[in-house]
């Protein structure tokens, strides 16, 4: 499929460097079209290699078909990392919990380090399973393969944005990076209401997602509102501005409403990671050049935060 190649409505992004600056200000001009035109894309030679993504899929899903008993002894805790059971996540405006659980990971930090001695929210250590020891190794060089991979591509979308290359850099020295493994139960042929993930728009900064070959994933198209499948395509993953990139961005690139119907009549996977930036890096679309900003400054950490206090109900029992 050449450069710039669209399936199904979405553009196919190729990540490959061939040498010199002008395949970073080729991508940067194809993120551009895609982030103000459909909000999605795909990407290729990414650089995440397939043993990694195939052993973090492998364990996760171990992990999933244990039984609940074993799985709450990791549920989630206050900083968002382990095991969300199903029914704990409801989208803003969904009337019905989302049909998935998940399983989420970030910056392991120890207890004993400066951020999490000062009680910066969403700090910690990860929390990992007795019962599938490979999760740990197989989730981390998961995350980092695909955190190497969210620094390369801001730095295109920096590029796009009219940007110096390495303008997010400097907010990304401890990233609020999460990534999670989501398993979603077969829906009933008949169940017209449930969703797998109801529509709702992510976030954070950009999402950068890993899907198995069941489908599902839909993308609100914004002239017509129809919802366009955004279908596994082999060797890719999906990238999608979220809410956070929208405000610092003054909406130039704007989030986009996206679903998850499991209508395959099996178990459907995916993992997903939200490349998010410090904490408490400053978010002020007069950074990006706005000159009439449509929001107030505020942090990536309260952002996320105020998302995740509207959106799962652990924070809520908490």
């Amino acid at each position: 499929m050449p450069d710039g190649a669209v399936q199904q409505g979405l553009p196919v992004i190729d990540l490959a460097d061939r040498g010199g600056g002008a395949d970073l200000h080729r991508v940067a001009a194809e993120i551009r079209a895609a982030c103000t035109g459909p909000g999605f894309f795909y990407i290729r030679n990414h650089g995440v290699p397939e043993a990694v993504i195939a052993a973090a899929v492998a364990a996760s899903r171990r992990f999933f078909l244990l039984p609940e008993a074993v799985k709450v002894e990791t549920r989630a805790n206050l900083v968002h990392r382990g095991w969300h059971r199903a029914g704990g996540a409801v989208m803003e405006g969904a009337t019905k919990p989302d049909l998935k659980e998940f399983f989420s990971i970030g910056l392991d930090l120890p207890e004993d380090h400066p951020l999490v001695l000062a009680g910066e929210k969403l700090r910690g250590p990860n929390q990992w399973p007795a019962a599938v020891p490979e999760l740990r190794p197989a989730m981390e060089a998961y995350f980092a393969a695909i955190g190497a991979c969210g620094a390369r591509l801001l730095r295109a979308v920096a590029i796009s944005l009219d940007l110096p290359a390495g303008f997010f850099d400097p907010f990304y020295g401890l990233p609020l990076q999460r990534t999670q493994a989501i398993f979603y139960p077969p829906q009933p042929a008949d169940d017209t209401e449930g969703f797998g993930v109801a529509p709702h728009t992510d976030f954070g900064c950009i999402t950068l997602l890993w899907q198995d070959d069941s489908g599902g994933l839909e993308v609100r198209e914004r002239q017509s509102g129809a919802w366009i499948p955004a279908p596994p395509l082999p060797g890719t993953l999906v990238v999608n501005v979220g809410d956070l990139l929208g405000r610092w961005s003054n909406n130039r690139f704007a989030s986009t409403p996206h679903r998850v119907v499991n209508r395959s009549g099996h178990e459907r996977m995916s993992i997903a990671t939200f490349y998010d930036p410090d904490f408490a890096a400053p978010i002020d679309p007069r950074a990006l050049g706005a000159a009439q900003p449509a929001y107030e400054p505020t942090t990536c950490g309260d952002h996320i935060l105020g998302r995740f206090a509207q959106a799962f109900a652990y924070r809520k029992s908490a």
